[in-house]
C-alpha cells in the first residue's frame, strides 16, 4: 500500500511539475507577445507611484490582458525597482515585456506635456505642446511672448505636472547676448549668469532642463556642445582652405550662417567667402556691418546706411580685409560643415534672388544684373505692398 501511495505522490509531483512548466511557458509568452492596445496612449506614472498602480492603470486602458503577469514578469527580470516617473509613449500592440522596459528605462518624457523656450533672432517665445498619442504628433496648446503677450492660465497649469518636459531651444545664428538675456527670462531658472560667453561658443540646438535648474550649467552644456562641434569640423574640414584655426573657421561659419537661411545654399555661400580670401577680395558682407553697430546684443531693425558701410569697426568687412576678429553669432552644425567644405565653384558675388535665397556670379558684370534684377524685385515688392526678402 505505501509503495503504491509513494507511486501516486510522484505521477501526482511530475503531473504538477509539467502543469506548473507548462503555466510559466504560456507567462512568458503572455508577457512577451504583442498587447491588446489598438492605439497609442500617453501612460502617466506619478512620482511615488509601483508597479502595481501601473499595471492597474494599463489594464484600465486595455494596453494589458493581465496587470498580475506584468508585475510577475517585472519582479522576475528585476526591473520591479527601476520605474520611473514620467509620461511614457505606448504604443499600438506593445507587449508587457516592451512596456516594462519603457517606464524603467528612464530618460525624458516621450509623451505629454512639453514647454519649450525658444530663442530666436527676432523673436523669443514660449511654446505649450502635448503629444497626440493617436498620430504621435505635437499640438501646440499656447504660444507666446512673455514680457510681451499676457502668460496664459494653460501655462501655470501645465507647469504645475509633475512629468512636464521643460526644454530650451537654440535657433541657428542667435548671439551669446541674446541667449544670455533670454535665460535670465527664464523664471523657472535659479542662479546668476556670471560672464558671457564668448560670440560663437554656444551651439544651437534644444536643451532639457528642470525648474530650479542653473542658468550657467545650461551654458555650460551649450559651450560644450559647440567644441565638439567645432573639433568634428575642424577635424573634417578641406585641405588649403584660407583659415588658420579653429576659431577662424568658426567665424567663417557665423557670417555664413547669418548670410542665409537656405540650407542647399550654405555651401556656395562658404564657396563665395573662401574664393574671396584666396583672392585677397574684401568679404563685403553685411551682417558684420550689423555686428560692428549692434555688438550682437538686439537686432537692427533697419537696412544700412551708406556712412555705416563705409565706417571703420573691427568687424567691417567692407573696410577691413579678411575675417573680422570674432564670430557674429552662433553658428549650427551646417554652416560650420560649410565652412569646412565649401562647395568648389568660381563664384566670387551673390545678391537676394527675391524667393529667400541668392543669385550667384563668377563676374562682375553677371552680378550686376543679378543686382539690378533683384532691385526691380525690391520696387515690384514695395508697390504693392510685398516685404523684401533679404
Amino acid at each position: 500500500m505505501w509503495r503504491n501511495i509513494a507511486s501516486n505522490a510522484v505521477t501526482f509531483l511530475i503531473v504538477g511539475l509539467f502543469l506548473l512548466g507548462g503555466m510559466v511557458l504560456w507567462g512568458k509568452s503572455q508577457y512577451q507577445s504583442d498587447g491588446p492596445l489598438a492605439e497609442a496612449i500617453c501612460l502617466q506614472v506619478r512620482s511615488g507611484s509601483n508597479m502595481r498602480a501601473v499595471s492597474r492603470d494599463l489594464e484600465a486602458q486595455g494596453a494589458v490582458t493581465s496587470g498580475a503577469i506584468l508585475r510577475i514578469g517585472a519582479d522576475y527580470t528585476d526591473k520591479t525597482a527601476l520605474l520611473k516617473a514620467g509620461s511614457f509613449l505606448v504604443e499600438p500592440g506593445a507587449s508587457m515585456q516592451e512596456i516594462v522596459d519603457t517606464v524603467t528605462r528612464g530618460g525624458a518624457s516621450t509623451c505629454g506635456t512639453e514647454v519649450i523656450y525658444r530663442i530666436g533672432v527676432n523673436r523669443v517665445g514660449v511654446q505649450v505642446r502635448e503629444l497626440d498619442p493617436t498620430t504621435n504628433a505635437f499640438v501646440d496648446v499656447a504660444d507666446f511672448q512673455p514680457g510681451v503677450e499676457e502668460t496664459p492660465a494653460v501655462f501655470a497649469e501645465k507647469t504645475a505636472l509633475p512629468d512636464t518636459r521643460f526644454r530650451v531651444a537654440l535657433a541657428e545664428g542667435v548671439t551669446s547676448w541674446q541667449v544670455v538675456e533670454a535665460l535670465k527670462a527664464v523664471d523657472l531658472l535659479d542662479g546668476d549668469v556670471t560672464e558671457l560667453p564668448a560670440e560663437g561658443a554656444l551651439a544651437p540646438d534644444s536643451y532639457d532642463f528642470r525648474p530650479g535648474g542653473d542658468r550657467m550649467e545650461i551654458l555650460d552644456r551649450m559651450r560644450a556642445a559647440q567644441e565638439e562641434l567645432v573639433a568634428a569640423a575642424w577635424a573634417a574640414r578641406d585641405p588649403g582652405l584660407p583659415v588658420e584655426t579653429p576659431e577662424e573657421l568658426l567665424t567663417l561659419a557665423s557670417i555664413i550662417e547669418k548670410e542665409t537661411g537656405v540650407p542647399d545654399e550654405r555651401g556656395q555661400v562658404a564657396s563665395v567667402f573662401v574664393n574671396r580670401l584666396n583672392a585677397g577680395m574684401r568679404l563685403q558682407t553685411d551682417p558684420t556691418v550689423i555686428y560692428g553697430i549692434t555688438k550682437g546684443q538686439g537686432v537692427l531693425g533697419r537696412g544700412l546706411r551708406r556712412s555705416e558701410l563705409r565706417a571703420e569697426t573691427p568687424w567691417n568687412t567692407y573696410v577691413i580685409d579678411g575675417l573680422p576678429p570674432t564670430p557674429i553669432a552662433n553658428p549650427g552644425r551646417q554652416s560650420l560643415m560649410a565652412a569646412a567644405q565649401p562647395d568648389e565653384t568660381d563664384f566670387v558675388f551673390f545678391v537676394a534672388d527675391g524667393t529667400g535665397g541668392h543669385a550667384f556670379a563668377e563676374t562682375l558684370d553677371e552680378h550686376n544684373s543679378n543686382v539690378a534684377r533683384w532691385r526691380q524685385i525690391e520696387a515690384e515688392q514695395a508697390d504693392t505692398g510685398g516685404t523684401s526678402n533679404n
